[in-house]
């Protein structure tokens, strides 16, 4: 079930907002069991058997953050004691090593196993028939499906037992709030990635206001403007570029400028909802998109590109393994080995890992360099431009399906790809007026507009209406696109 999607828009968010704001007098913890049963229900809605494996991990991770705080593996008598806060300076027990030894083994053994596996099975076909050796190829009729956002929510439990262990956060000793942080829908398959002591009060006790539910109500009509008005018009024309057998230079590049807004207006629009129902619901949930195509380098951009996940990648993999602490060598090799093992985490495919690649080269060239913010409009604008450059080279090797179909993409970008015949049909898709004018503005919205994260904190009159006007455009459009997916929900 996604946010753009009839069934969530018209029958699953009234029930649920129903259903939850009938209980606004009760107890908290009732609250947080009824929004765990409205997130299991809206992820178990394509596939009932996941929602058995995200309560299998969510319930390892709960029972080790508990054996953790307590150092104590007698989990039958925690319920008599409160689990203490632990000292981020005291050593930790043999117990409490091995516990979030478990957790982390766990966790990533689960996500490696459903993400990685056919990655890993046609990758050892590909080199035994390399090798001629085909009789000892795995038989393809096993294959494993992708849990659907299995990517956030296991790093957003896991993130709750790594700091359980530092001493970061509290252990939570019911069930019920935890279960609440992992599975609440709003963030659920496509984050925000919440650190749970950002929530940890908010999960204790919320409140439910008018201004917190008018304000969310417009960030979901602008995220769902976002995803419905310019992410599909602009992701069709990327599809039938990246799909074409073959393009002109002048074609390609526009094929990938559509993609970048597509999956920018796509992951920033569903961040938007995701942000705005959270607030409906009571909660206040964090930034994740800050204007990421007018950074000035690539450091910047990811300053502004899905923070949350840049903010995880930092202090849960960059941070351990040595940061800037170590020398400067050090540091561009942990720069580069946190940005490839990001790129793996978006998807199984060596176009992700050249991906991070790219994109921890330049964090680490730039770091090497130095360079500070620009003082001249000029120069500052021709940074913006050249990071924008190099940010779409990237997301050709992240829209095209194998490493072959990325570099012959570049190639014709560059012109060094001959054309076939067929390709001046193709200009006659993606030049309509309709998708021209989509560009247009999503680039005006891109470069000039403010984030909806920000206009909505100060709700006036006209931006209210604004926000109702875009809303009710959507929901109309919705019913005219056969073409609405989202690229994100597979991670």
């Amino acid at each position: 079930m996604v946010f753009s999607s009839p069934i969530f828009l018209y029958y699953f968010l009234p029930l649920a907002l129903a259903i939850y704001y009938s209980l606004k007098r009760a107890r908290p913890r009732t609250l947080n069991l009824a929004l765990a049963i409205l997130g299991y229900i809206f992820y178990g809605w394509s596939n009932p058997l996941f929602i058995v494996l995200m309560l299998g991990t969510t319930t390892v991770d709960w029972v080790a953050s508990l054996i953790i705080a307590h150092d104590d593996w007698r989990v039958w008598s925690f319920r008599r004691r409160p689990p203490p806060m632990l000292d981020p300076n005291a050593p930790r027990s043999r117990l409490q090593y091995r516990m979030i030894v478990a957790s982390v083994v766990s966790n990533l053994l689960v996500l490696g196993f459903f993400k990685y596996f056919n990655f890993g099975i046609d990758n050892y076909n590909a080199l035994v028939a390399e090798l001629g050796f085909d009789r000892a190829a795995w038989d393809g009729a096993l294959r494993v499906v992708l849990p659907l956002g299995i990517s956030f929510y296991t790093f957003q439990s896991l993130s709750y037992t790594i700091d359980v262990y530092r001493g970061q956060a509290q252990a939570v000793d019911h069930f019920i709030d935890f279960s609440c942080f992992v599975s609440m829908f709003p963030h659920l398959v496509a984050g925000p990635i919440l650190q749970f002591s950002f929530l940890a009060r908010q999960l204790a006790g919320r409140t439910l206001t008018v201004e917190k539910f008018g304000r969310g109500v417009a960030l979901f009509a602008f995220g769902l403007g976002k995803k419905v008005l310019l992410a599909n018009p602009c992701g069709k024309v990327a599809e039938t570029v990246f799909n074409a057998s073959g393009v002109h230079p002048i074609d390609a590049w526009y094929g990938v400028v559509a993609y970048a807004f597509q999956i920018y207006f796509d992951f920033s629009g569903y961040s938007d909802m995701a942000i705005g129902l959270g607030l409906m619901l009571g909660f206040i949930f964090a930034k994740n998109f800050d204007s990421p195509y007018r950074s000035e380098s690539i450091t910047d951009f990811w300053r502004r590109w899905h923070i949350s996940l840049s903010a995880w990648l930092r202090d849960y993999l960059y941070i351990p393994l040595g940061g800037s602490r170590k020398g400067p060598v050090r540091t561009y090799m942990n720069l580069i080995l946190t940005m490839l093992l990001g790129g793996l985490w978006h998807g199984a495919s060596w176009n992700f890992l050249v991906w991070g690649g790219l994109h921890g080269g330049c964090l680490a060239a730039e770091r090497a360099i130095g360079a500070g913010p620009s003082r001249s409009a000029v120069a500052r604008t021709l940074r913006v431009l050249s990071t924008f450059l190099i940010v779409l080279v990237g997301w050709v090797f992240f829209r095209a399906a194998t490493l072959t179909d990325a570099v012959d993409y570049l190639k014709a970008m560059s012109g060094l790809g001959a054309p076939p015949p067929g390709a001046d049909l193709v200009r006659g898709l993606i030049y309509k007026p309709y998708y021209l004018l989509t560009l247009v503005l999503a680039a005006i919205v891109v470069w000039t507009a403010p984030q909806a994260w920000d206009f909505t904190r100060r709700l006036t009159w006209p931006r209210a209406f604004a926000s109702v006007a875009v809303l009710w455009l959507a929901m109309v459009m919705l019913f005219t696109q056969s073409f609405n997916p989202f690229i994100y929900f597979i991670f």
